[in-house]
């Protein structure tokens, strides 16, 4: 590239910037405002000059924004003075406009308002652009225009942008109070003194209060008197400098209406600090209707739904809280031996039930303080909190053993069971949940291969089982540079009619020794390490440009979905790969959607959120993948910029037979409903099923019903027919 060449690109670069800069002032084409007229009127008043004027200086048009002593309209920008002004980035002053060859034949020179005078400033936004000027003109000439009038000037000119600042500031808070009184939310804001300063519509209307009866008053005038003691302590504690659990949270809490009656209601709390000291925002919500299946979400959230036992999510939660006190503990998890071939002999319902009841003899053997979670299939985990040392913590833990003495009957089937049990100790173990669950994984692991029906305690050896991984990573690294990894596609479908309305991109990996591999065959060891983002990205970029390439072809306009990894949302540029995914292939946003897991969506990252609600605000669809497991909250509905839930196969698999997972199925789909979610069913196998759903009101899903995951070319097939079922079923 030639430097005119090289000039040119950048002067192009600055004056996109430069022109997006004023664009986000919102205020090009506006009308005068007396802000501006005042500052123009002061620098004809300091500067004894007739004329004065604030210029923006857009692509084609000089306009003014201000005027005081001179009446012209708008001009074109190869007329301007000002444009001038701009690029020297400095003060100009042009003493004689008649003597300056670049000014003498100017419309505003040889004609009214016949300037020979002009100094202008320009006025630069925080990044360095110059989006116009400020000036002051004469009809005369002048000589004497020295430093310190232009340092003058130019400080005219930052007040100028300051006013613009504000300008913008007063604009987006008359739209956030615009909204606030739209909205069905109810917002409070509390001073340091904890009375009330600010309430909308919505507020009054919950409450049952005129405004004038609410600002200004206690926040005690909502709390009911029995909760009023542990409020005060809370916010005693909040407003001297503590901390409080609830910050950043939605809680479920009872409030008191004007006439002393109580509603059920759902609050998220906020914390700021300003000039005026620490102030607290509350968003409120009334769940009277809702409460029943909030209460029920809920206890999805953080229980176990075939066991009522805490699940995963919660047992991490409990042992995360533990650790950051850095009290010691111990972590033990059990597998059942032979419940597999339960399942197998005797049908899925005495599975159930085996763990059911399993759930309920584990915790009457263990200690009042023992939390019991299930992880999942017939895993199940202890956490005993207090230091031990590890002969203390296996005879602790023995009493586990013991409930699998005596044999379970179940629906007339008397069933001997016995369990593995693997055990580790923090802090010798792990320093967080995550290592030392996985030491406790090892462990059980071992006890396993042992034959069952034991325990054992963790010891570092057993970590070997990290460099299989590592070299399956390594592994990995080469299939990635070698073209080993390729992507299928599974479709998603109306449930209406069977056409198809998208399809998952699913990675999968020809390994030149071991043939096709699936992701459960190596997924795990891309999560845990590097390889997470790399793999991520090519995934992205590999969808988008199959999806080009079958648009190219005229097969239907349908959308790619893709899977993230957690490394992908919390790397800080997603939007950046995604935008650059779609534009080198030039696909429009709808036709990518992004599914995450609930794990993801609860991953406390404010800038990683905000990236995934610019790209929903651009038009990719966001997804929770698997949802019902039992990760996510009602607060992470609300709070993550979702378009569409998936329902966990899990709940799909059973719901014709189980009413259990048929109320949930049920249940999800209404909340769907209420968030304007779209929803889509994962793992339909059977017609039955499909029928069920549709009843249920579910418009989409997806499963072998209507085909497996296939190779780019046979999907280019599929997506020709277009209707995806029994012709999907014959070409696998």
């Amino acid at each position: 590239m030639d430097t005119d060449t090289a000039n040119a690109d950048t002067s192009g670069k600055i004056e996109r910037g430069r022109l997006e800069a004023l664009s986000n002032l919102w205020i090009a084409g506006t009308a005068a405002e007396p802000r501006f007229d005042t500052i123009a009127h002061l620098a004809a008043q300091l500067f004894d000059a007739p004329m004065a004027f604030i210029t923006l200086v857009e692509k084609d048009m000089q306009r003014f924004k201000a005027l005081h002593g001179i009446s012209v309209p708008d001009i074109a920008r190869s007329l301007s003075v000002c444009t001038h002004t701009i690029k020297s980035g400095e003060t100009l002053v042009i003493n004689d406009m008649l003597e300056d060859p670049r000014f003498s034949g100017n419309p505003l020179v040889t004609g009214s308002p016949y300037i020979r005078f002009y100094a202008g400033t320009p006025l630069t936004t925080a990044e360095g652009f110059r989006i116009g000027a400020l000036c002051i003109a004469d009809t005369v000439p002048r000589s004497d225009f020295n430093e310190h009038q232009k340092t003058t000037l130019k400080l005219l000119g930052a007040l100028v942008m300051e006013q613009m600042r504000l300008r913008r500031a007063e604009i987006i808070r008359s739209t956030v109070m615009n909204f606030s009184d739209a909205t069905e939310l109810a917002f409070f804001a509390i001073d340091a003194a904890g009375r009330i300063e600010f309430v909308n519509r919505a507020a009054l209307n919950l409450f049952g209060y005129r405004q004038d009866e609410m600002v200004g008053q206690l926040i005690d005038i909502i709390i009911p008197d029995r909760f009023r003691g542990a409020h005060h302590a809370g916010l005693a504690r909040v407003l001297a400098g503590g901390t409080t659990k609830l910050i950043g949270k939605t809680v479920e809490v009872v409030a008191r209406k004007r006439d002393q009656t109580e509603v059920p209601i759902e609050i998220s709390l906020s914390l700021w600090n300003d000039e005026r000291g620490v102030g607290m925002g509350a968003v409120i919500r009334d769940i009277t209707d809702r409460r029943e299946r909030d209460a029920r979400l809920l206890r999805m959230a953080n229980q176990d739904t075939l066991t009522g036992l805490n699940n995963r999510h919660r047992f991490e939660n409990l042992l995360q809280d533990v650790l950051s006190e850095k009290r010691a503990a111990t972590v033990a998890l059990i597998d059942l031996d032979g419940f597999k071939d339960v399942n197998d002999s005797l049908g899925h319902a005495v599975g159930d039930a085996l763990l059911q009841a399993v759930a309920v003899r584990l915790p009457s053997v263990l200690a009042a303080n023992v939390s019991v979670a299930r992880f999942g299939g017939d895993k199940f985990a202890i956490l005993l909190p207090g230091d031990r040392s590890a002969h203390e913590a296996m005879r602790a833990i023995d009493a586990a053993l013991s409930a699998f003495e005596a044999p379970f009957d179940v629906g007339g089937n008397v069933l001997q069971l016995a369990a593995s049990i693997g055990i580790a100790l923090a802090p010798q173990h792990g320093a967080d949940a995550e290592e030392l669950l996985a030491s406790a994984d090892f462990a059980l692991y071992r006890a396993k291969q042992a034959g069952g029906g034991t325990m054992m305690m963790f010891e570092p050896e057993m970590r070997s089982a990290s460099l299989a991984r590592r070299a399956t990573q390594d592994e990995l690294l080469r299939a990635l540079k070698n073209g080993e990894l390729v992507l299928y596609y599974q479709p998603q479908v109306s449930l209406e009619d069977g056409h198809i309305l998208g399809v998952e991109a699913l990675i999968r990996w020809r390994h030149p020794r071991l043939g096709l591999l699936y992701p459960t065959d190596f997924l795990p060891a891309v999560e845990s390490s590097s390889l997470a983002l790399p793999v991520g990205w090519w995934v992205l970029r590999e969808a988008c440009r199959q999806a080009a390439e079958w648009r190219a072809i005229g097969l239907p306009l349908i959308k790619v979905n893709v899977n993230l990894f957690a490394a992908q949302y919390r790397a800080g540029t997603l939007v950046q790969h995604v935008i650059s995914a779609l534009a080198d292939h030039k696909l429009p946003p709808s036709a990518l959607g992004l599914e995450v897991t609930e794990t993801i969506a609860l991953l406390n990252d404010d800038n990683a959120f905000a990236a995934v609600h610019r790209l929903r605000d651009l038009g990719v669809g966001i997804a929770f993948d698997d949802f019902g497991t039992g990760f996510a909250s009602l607060s992470s509905l609300q709070r993550f910029p979702l378009t569409t839930l998936k329902i966990d196969r899990s709940f799909i698999s059973e719901m014709t037979e189980n009413p259990h997972d048929a109320a949930i199925t049920r249940a999800m789909l209404m909340m769907s409903a209420e968030l304007g979610l779209e929803t889509i069913a994962e793992g339909i196998e059977t017609e039955e099923q499909e029928r069920a759903l549709r009843r249920l009101g579910c418009k989409a899903g997806q499963g072998y019903r209507y085909g497996r995951a296939l190779p780019p070319d046979q999907t280019a097939v599929l997506l020709a027919i277009g209707i995806a079922g029994q012709p999907a079923r014959q070409l696998n």
